[in-house]
């Protein structure tokens, strides 16, 4: 069993960067894969970024390539999310999620774990 557990968001004015914290517990995430996605108000969940966890390959949604940053520290069994250059659309809460094996996957469905969430609010 694993237990994640998001932090780092907030309220941020536009342009600002943030970093998410993804700290795991109760299994070690050296073998999962992690990934992030966001859920706003009336929308479906969205995949931002995934992290391998053998290489550390990552892969990125279009939507934030270039200005979001995943990277993992499995020493600390935590994965980060690194977001610059923050926009009002990028308003949602946030998640992180683990998966095991190798494979990437953009689907929620394919994800083992999940944390409770973080809001992260950018105003104009």
């Amino acid at each position: 069993q694993v237990h994640l557990v998001e932090s780092g968001g907030g309220l941020v004015q536009a342009g600002d960067s943030l970093r998410l914290s993804c700290a795991a517990s109760g299994r070690t995430i050296t073998n999962s894969g992690m990934a992030w996605f966001r859920q706003a108000p009336g929308k479906e969940r969205e995949f931002l970024a995934y992290i391998r966890s053998i290489d550390s390959i990552t892969s990125y949604a279009d939507s934030v390539k270039g200005r979001f940053t995943i990277s993992r520290d499995n020493a600390k069994n935590t994965a980060y999310l690194q977001m610059n250059t923050l926009k009002p659309d990028d308003t949602a809460v946030y998640y992180c999620a683990a998966r095991f094996g190798t494979s990437l996957s953009r689907r929620s469905s394919d994800y083992n774990y999940w944390g409770q969430g973080t809001q992260v609010t950018v105003s104009s």
